[in-house]
């Protein structure tokens, strides 16, 4: 496969995860925020995150800085790759679109929050993470490099297991045994499973 269609790939995904945010990051700005978690661990965890998602990708693709640490991956596992992609930015989408007002980038609750049980949110709690986890295994195998492949899920992996606790946790009291029952009713990520 020309080394070129992965890059390209992971280059949709940027793209495509920022045309999907956008417009919801513009209007949540005049929704009134009522509770704000974002403390140094969110803000450090948020960095991490765009540098290991975005900037390292953006240096391996853009230069030769990081070949050192390229790796090679048989065709099939690039074109899964490839794959993945769909799914990655229809459930980024689509949790964004359910979510509505309710969305935020950070642990935060905004005026009139409610739970959002209908759509891809009557089966996982947190669908936009599920579609995070998606896009680390799609830089995996899209960018062939230690450094640049790697970089996403190390990154997002650590923010997700110091934040979903938090954010439901802070979801229990705001809601109280609404959340509850909805967590009762659903798994975190995985569909039946976790």
């Amino acid at each position: 496969m020309n080394p070129i269609i992965p890059n390209i790939g992971y280059l949709i995904i940027i793209i495509g995860t920022f045309v999907v945010r956008y417009p919801y990051q513009k209007r949540n700005k005049a929704n009134k925020i009522e509770r704000n978690e974002k403390d140094s661990i969110e803000k450090f965890t948020l960095a991490l995150v765009f540098l290991g998602m975005m900037i390292i990708p953006l240096v391996f693709i853009l230069t030769d800085i990081l070949n050192f640490a390229n790796y090679n991956l048989p065709f099939p596992w690039r074109a899964i790759g490839l794959l993945i992609i769909f799914p990655t930015l229809w459930l980024f989408y689509r949790s964004h679109k359910d979510l509505g007002l309710n969305w935020s980038v950070s642990l935060e609750i905004r005026e009139k929050h409610t739970i959002i049980d209908q759509g891809v949110y009557k089966y996982i709690r947190h669908p936009m993470y599920s579609s995070i986890w998606l896009w680390t295994i799609a830089q995996i195998l899209l960018l062939n490099n230690y450094i640049a492949g790697l970089s996403g899920i190390i990154s997002f992996g650590i923010l997700y297991f110091l934040r979903v606790n938090r954010e439901e946790k802070m979801m229990i009291e705001t809601f109280g045994r609404s959340y509850q029952n909805y967590i009762s009713r659903t798994k975190r990520i995985i569909p039946f499973l976790y």
